[in-house]
């Protein structure tokens, strides 16, 4: 660990222009990683990153701070090259989106992750995957080498581990509580901050609403699947991880699975359980993610998608 910190030390100090960037449509971790990243180089080594990102970015996400410092790849030239280029919380190269040309021009390219991937893009790798956030990766190496940090990364580390666990609610190590503990004493406000996250529009929560209201159970009930059409999915802002948590709620399911109809022939699944693992039916739809947490991209339709979940739990 102390190896690569050195490396990432030297790395920064020579940069003269640095970018930061985590996977196309941010959610929280990749968000608040990013901008935590962004302040701890900025205070302790006096330079400016900038992130930027392809994508949506959820409207919840609207407050977090340095909200407004994110920039749109359309609004970086074609041609930018930068000396360094960190990646944070990207999963696999695929989900670079447009900023991968960026990516792939920069002089060096540091990675902060904590999903699998046999496919590494950075030429150096902190990568942990019994973590639950990758802001807890970044978290390792602040607490290694005392880097100064303040109320903004403090909150924005917080925030990312407190959307990449559901709120507490997938935590499989009790590193995180550990680590959230540690925030906490550092100044971070819990109850404040996750009062931030309550900013959706009406739209979003109404089809938030109908998905869960419309949601077919099977296995007697321990599997539920909740689908967003794709009339629907144009006013859905984010993943709807509110109908994977309510319908998580519901006394005997242990296996949630959200369809997205993001167009035609293009199904979002995302999958979750209490307990038993999952991950490796995303990754017979060509996905992947952590055991009870993962989900796909799917190039079928919407009723094979449908039928294909259902056949995958059969047994468990």
């Amino acid at each position: 660990m102390m190896e690569k910190i050195k490396v990432f030390i030297e790395k920064v100090r020579e940069a003269k222009s640095i970018a930061i960037s985590g996977h196309k449509n941010l959610d929280g971790d990749a968000l608040c990683s990013a901008l935590a990243l962004m302040k701890i180089i900025e205070l302790n080594f006096d330079k400016k990153a900038t992130v930027i990102y392809d994508g949506n970015v959820p409207r919840d996400l609207d407050y977090v701070p340095l909200r407004s410092e994110i920039v749109f790849h359309k609004n970086i030239p074609e041609n930018a090259k930068y000396d360094l280029y960190i990646l944070v919380d990207y999963g696999t190269r695929k989900h670079l989106g447009e900023v991968e040309k960026y990516v792939n021009a920069a002089d060096f390219v540091i990675e902060f992750d904590h999903h699998f991937n046999d496919d590494l893009v950075g030429n150096l790798c902190f990568d942990d995957e019994e973590k639950a956030a990758t802001a807890q990766v970044i978290y390792d190496m602040v607490k290694v080498v005392n880097f100064n940090i303040n109320q903004e990364i403090v909150d924005l580390l917080m925030l990312a581990i407190i959307t990449d666990t559901g709120k507490f609610k997938f935590v499989r190590s009790s590193d995180v509580f550990k680590d959230a503990a540690k925030l906490v004493t550092a100044g971070a406000d819990v109850g404040h901050l996750m009062n931030l996250l309550n900013n959706k529009d009406k739209k979003t929560v109404l089809v938030e609403s109908k998905a869960v209201s419309l949601a077919e159970f099977f296995m007697k009930g321990r599997l539920v699947i909740a689908t967003i059409h794709n009339e629907d999915y144009k006013k859905l802002d984010g993943r709807g991880d509110t109908v994977l948590s309510l319908l998580g709620q519901v006394h005997g399911v242990q296996y949630i699975v959200l369809l997205k109809e993001q167009k035609e022939n293009r199904i979002g699944v995302s999958i979750r359980s209490r307990q038993t693992p999952i991950n490796q039916i995303a990754e017979s739809l060509g996905g992947g993610g952590h055991l009870c947490a993962a989900g796909a991209v799917v190039e079928d339709s919407l009723e094979n998608v449908r039928a294909k979940i259902i056949n995958a739990f059969k047994g468990m």
